[in-house]
């Protein structure tokens, strides 16, 4: 089990588009038409599979929603942020 993190190491540790949102780190990512937002969420969906951890991704028709919490702990630990750090990654590619 991974230990939670104060709001204070959370907002130093989350990137700089990522926001602080209750027992969540969130980001909305934007596109110009809906199959590349649909084909991010794939790539997301294959990264959390990988690291066996998942998080909630809600697809709109040029935007794609990414909330990461850690359940068993009841809030954000350090796999959030390594996972939002592996999509932030990605999508700069």
């Amino acid at each position: 089990m991974a230990d939670l993190l104060s709001d204070d190491e959370v907002a130093d540790l989350i990137p700089d588009a990522w926001e602080h949102d209750g027992d969540e780190i969130v980001r909305v990512y934007a596109f110009d038409d809906y199959m590349r937002g649909v084909n991010f969420a794939q790539m997301v969906g294959e990264i959390a599979e990988a690291q066996f951890h998942h998080p909630e991704i809600v697809i709109r028709y040029e935007e794609v929603e990414i909330r990461l919490t850690s359940h068993e702990e009841g809030g954000v630990t350090d796999k959030d942020v390594e996972m939002a750090d592996v999509i932030e990654a990605e999508y700069a590619t």
